[in-house]
């Protein structure tokens, strides 16, 4: 197996233990669109990936034009009408006729890439990482999601508070998120004070 995939095959092995999955089944367990959806990776190679495949070959020109292409697909308005390229490249900070360019042959400035991805709220790397390495970022949200329900006091452990969860056996997972949650608010929230103490002085 390649570098590039040594990380996504360890992800794929936790979520197999965390769900129960034999590597086949995993498709099953996870949210293909969604995670298609985050990646701008279509759902069938997000599949295949998820299956312990691969993805096709492709080169960064043709990887970066496939996802504005694909953000071109699934993005909406507010009104749910497609985004014209004359928006996209206002978006961008270019022309249309650059976006044009670009979504031909050309490879576009890191700055106009950017200033997409921000707009709509996608990952770094959004246009240029390769397939395993988008497809291992956008699980890591769920491998933590089912590392808590596998184990509710990991995110008191996580906090620092493991006193405070050792205590906790009694309570019943809900009781356990909703401590969690304030823990990591007061947490936030002395953090901030510290900060702002630290800006005064």
């Amino acid at each position: 197996m390649s570098d590039a995939y040594a990380p996504l095959a360890e992800a794929l092995g936790l979520l197999g233990e965390l769900t129960g999955q034999p590597p086949g089944l995993l498709p099953e367990v996870v949210d293909a669109a969604d995670l298609s959806h985050r990646t701008g990776i279509p759902v069938g190679v997000v599949v295949e990936m998820l299956s312990g495949g691969r993805a096709p070959e492709v080169c960064l020109a043709q990887r970066v034009r496939q996802r504005l292409d694909f953000i071109r697909e699934t993005r909406r308005r507010p009104d749910g009408k497609r985004y014209s390229l004359d928006e996209l490249a206002r978006i961008a900070g270019t022309s249309r006729q650059w976006l044009s360019e670009w979504r031909k042959s050309g490879m576009p400035s890191l700055e106009h890439t950017d200033r997409l991805r921000r707009f709509f709220g996608l990952p770094p790397g959004f246009f240029t990482a390769d397939e395993p390495e988008a497809l291992c970022e956008a699980l890591q949200p769920v491998l933590q999601s089912l590392e808590a329900e596998a184990d509710p006091l990991l995110r008191l452990r996580e906090c620092g508070l493991v006193r405070l969860a050792a205590r906790a056996p009694q309570m019943n997972p809900r009781q356990l998120a909703a401590l969690a949650d304030l823990a990591e608010m007061i947490i936030s929230a002395e953090h901030a004070g510290d900060a702002a103490g630290q800006g005064r002085s």
